[in-house]
């Protein structure tokens, strides 16, 4: 590896010379850098080229910042199969879980090829309005239905590899990826699934009937969801990885199904994902163990 790409948050959510002390570590050792927008002004330098052209440029992505800077960063640069080492200067951290304090020994060994890289599977999803495809999305969190501030409860019927699953009448539904089942998900009473685990999750938002639980399938599953013919004059949204969105409309139909491509993650050294658990949810007493 001897190009290496690098992402932050905008100041100042991230210190500067935080920012500096690792640009340096990685001139001193003869890396070309391409820096985003915000890591280059944050030095006081410029952007020799925009975000969505650095995945092209580089065999390793560093991300400093959060699970949302991360999330931004997968969605340009998946398709170009680049490692991400994620840096967590955020708070929760599910995605990137480097420390800050491990930045250098695991950036190192990443250098090396000593380190895991683990392939996260992403959601694709389509939007069809009257047999038109009007939006083609790959997600690696969440796909969100939800209704606006002033809707009523949403209706949508959903099909699993064309056969008729539910009818939910919910405030929303949310198709999350083993990854994303930490997220929205979770707090929505989805179960926590393991992200080598060949599987999505749809759960429900405040369901109608109780009867109406998360459930597992495979994600060999081609999901179809549809809103609902009564929805004309109603704000219904769909989210995306929580950070892009669009419109459904009276009568669209969202497709989901796992992608062909994948995220790949570095995986710090001596870390697993049931640490990660203990930690960020604070499981028992032996969560530095």
């Amino acid at each position: 590896m001897k190009n290496i790409g690098l992402f932050c948050k905008p100041r100042p959510s991230v210190d500067p010379k935080v920012v500096s002390d690792l640009v340096q570590w990685l001139r001193e050792r003869d890396y070309k850098l391409y820096m985003d927008q915000n890591a280059a002004e944050s030095i006081g330098e410029t952007a020799t080229c925009s975000h969505e052209e650095i995945p092209n440029l580089c065999e390793l992505i560093i991300v400093l910042g959060g699970d949302g800077t991360l999330l931004k960063v997968a969605r340009i640069a998946h398709s170009h199969s680049v490692p991400i080492l994620g840096v967590n200067l955020g708070n929760l951290g599910f995605l990137t879980e480097t420390t800050f304090e491990n930045l250098y020994p695991t950036l190192q060994s990443a250098l090396n090829g000593e380190c895991e890289i683990e392939h996260r599977m992403l959601l694709n999803a389509s939007l069809w309005r009257n047999g038109t495809k009007i939006q083609d999305f790959n997600v690696l969190n969440d796909i969100v239905i939800n209704k606006g501030a002033l809707a009523r409860i949403v209706n949508l019927t959903v099909r699993v590899n064309d056969q008729p699953m539910t009818s939910y009448r919910a405030d929303g539904l949310i198709i999350a990826t083993p990854t994303g089942s930490t997220a929205y998900s979770l707090s929505a009473g989805g179960p926590i699934i393991h992200p080598s685990m060949q599987a999505l999750v749809l759960s429900p938002i405040c369901p109608f009937t109780l009867t109406n639980r998360p459930i597992v399938v495979p994600d060999t599953s081609r999901i179809k969801v549809q809103l609902d013919k009564r929805h004309d004059d109603e704000d219904v949204r769909i989210t995306l990885d929580g950070q892009m969105g669009c419109d459904m409309k009276s009568g669209d139909i969202l497709e989901a199904e796992k992608a062909q491509v994948s995220v790949k993650l570095v995986q710090a050294p001596g870390k697993n994902y049931y640490q990660t658990l203990r930690k960020k949810l604070h499981w028992g007493g032996t969560a530095e163990s």
